[in-house]
């Protein structure tokens, strides 16, 4: 059973379709403690929410772990940071946004609402299921 999560990225420095234009990505760059400890729990297959950040304030797709963290390439100062490998699995038929997000009761205690600072939180697949559903989409069969 895969785990949940939720990654964040502004839309104008990485944005889902380029993810999906890339097949392909280092998920690299963070700088926060928690958020790298995080990015360290996930395991191949595990499912990530992707949330545009700043503008967008959305939840726009869903991205699969296929490669567990490494040393992050990103840094060259000599911090002990980690990186996860990415691919596009699917975008949302309709992007959830922050707000959705807090209107709806069955979400009061997401990570995304409690922790909104930190850019890789894990969710709940409940969680998980309903912003699929609020967004309108199913995954595709593997």
């Amino acid at each position: 059973m895969p785990g949940y999560w939720l990654i964040k990225s502004e839309p104008d420095a990485y944005p889902y379709a380029q993810l999906v234009k890339d097949k392909r990505t280092a998920w690299d760059g963070v700088r926060s403690f928690e958020a790298r400890n995080n990015l360290r729990g996930m395991r191949v297959g595990d499912l990530c929410l992707y949330y545009h950040s700043m503008t967008d304030k959305a939840v726009v797709g869903v991205a699969r772990v296929v490669g567990e963290a490494y040393a992050d390439p990103s840094t060259d100062d000599g911090g002990d940071w980690s990186a996860v490998d990415m691919v596009p699995v699917t975008a949302l038929k309709q992007p959830v946004t922050l707000a959705a997000v807090k209107a709806d009761p069955a979400l009061a205690d997401t990570l995304l609402v409690r922790r909104s600072r930190v850019s890789v939180v894990p969710v709940s697949r409940p969680h998980f299921e309903r912003i699929l559903a609020l967004g309108k989409t199913k995954l595709p069969r593997k």
